[in-house]
This record gives C-alpha cells, sequence and structure tokens, in this order.
C-alpha cells in the first residue's frame, strides 16, 4: 500500500503532460478558426471579383456600338461578345456555370417624358435567377418605374441618356465547406451612364444574321 500511495503522488505531482494535454483539447477549436478564416479571405476576394465584374460590364456596355455620322447603335453580337468577354476575363469563377449576369438598358420613357421604363434586356449564364428590379418593358404604359436598384439607392435614366444597369447572382464554390461561408448565393449590382448618343429607337439592339440574342 505503502508502495502504490509513493507512485500515486509521483503521478499526482508530475506535470510533465499539461502541456500536451491542453494541446490536445485546444487542438480542433484551432483548426476550426484557421478553416474559417480561410474560407472567409476566399468569400471575400471572390465577393470583391464579382462587384468588379459588375462594374466592368456596366462600363463597357456604356461604351460599346457602332458609330455613325449622328448616333452610335449596338447590335446583338457587340451584347454578347460584351458578356462572353466577361466570362473569360473571371474563368477562375467558372461565371456561366456558376452565376447568371442580367444586362438592363434602363431609359426614360419618350411617350412619357420622365418614365423610367426597361427598354431590353439581356441574360448570360446558367444559373435560374431573375432581375431583382424589373424584366424587359416594365416601365411602359401602366407599369410605371421610378428607377431600378434598393429603394436608398435606386438610379434613374436622363432624357436620351440610357443607363446600363448590372446585375450579378452567383453561386459561391467554397474552398473548405459552405458552413463557414455566410451564404452559398452573391447578389452584386452596378451601373453606369451611356457616354454617347446611343440610338434607342426600334428595340434598341439591332439584330445580327446568324446570331443568337442572349434574351432573359
Amino acid at each position: 500500500m505503502m508502495r502504490l500511495r509513493r507512485v500515486w503522488s509521483r503521478l499526482w505531482r508530475d506535470r510533465r503532460g499539461v502541456s500536451a494535454i491542453e494541446f490536445a483539447f485546444c487542438l480542433p477549436l484551432l483548426v476550426i478558426l484557421t478553416l474559417y478564416a480561410f474560407e472567409m479571405v476566399n468569400y471575400i476576394m471572390v465577393r470583391e471579383q464579382i462587384s468588379q465584374i459588375a462594374l466592368q460590364i456596366a462600363d463597357n456596355a456604356s461604351r460599346i456600338g457602332t458609330q455613325n455620322t449622328v448616333q452610335t447603335q449596338i447590335d446583338e453580337k457587340q451584347v454578347n461578345d460584351l458578356l462572353l468577354g466577361a466570362d473569360l476575363q473571371s474563368s477562375s469563377l467558372g461565371l456561366k456555370r456558376n452565376g447568371r449576369i442580367i444586362l438592363s438598358s434602363l431609359e426614360v420613357d419618350p411617350a412619357a417624358p420622365g418614365g423610367q421604363y426597361i427598354h431590353w434586356q439581356r441574360c448570360y449564364g446558367d444559373v435560374a435567377a431573375a432581375s431583382s428590379y424589373g424584366v424587359q418593358g416594365d416601365g411602359k404604359g401602366s407599369l410605371a418605374v421610378s428607377g431600378m436598384g434598393p429603394t436608398n439607392g435606386r438610379v434613374t435614366a436622363l432624357p436620351n441618356i440610357p443607363t446600363m444597369f448590372v446585375e450579378i447572382a452567383y453561386r459561391y464554390q467554397p474552398v473548405v465547406s459552405s458552413f463557414f461561408a455566410p451564404t452559398t448565393r452573391m447578389n452584386e449590382i452596378a451601373t453606369m451612364l451611356v457616354r454617347d448618343n446611343r440610338d434607342t429607337s426600334g428595340d434598341g439592339v439591332n439584330p445580327v444574321t446568324g446570331v443568337t440574342a442572349s434574351r432573359c
């Protein structure tokens, strides 16, 4: 019994394994925090990329067109090239497979001066997502719209100056797990006024033989 007491006493006073035991208890928490931080950094970077792509599309959409002596005209091929170019520049995100781009032309209705309407709208991407702010034709007749965008940041077109409004819905692809991401669905918007005297007559976008329009 005395020998057992001495052995027990030595074990009780021995502190050589305390650090290892404490580390073993803390290791799962450290791993979880590291994975969470890694996923959050990636999420923020992807969201920033989506935001920049939306702004780039709006900027490019405000510039495209073929200049004639009076006005700039745009066609379906130019719009398709614009959307495809955005996908190629963001190839690491797989925008076509994981997202949806919605490009709208918000204009002042000449039949109702000051009234806003969505003249045309084009879409690109495999994800099923509709515009959060209106579809093509909204604003004509009795379907008046006061602009596009969130209530506290709504944008409007100017007389004879359309506004290119871009929405991107993106299905976030987590690196570690969707458990660590705030959400798996991102939505970003951007807008830009057209830079030139654009021809908005007719459908607003001229057809091109052999080219399929990217209609929503």
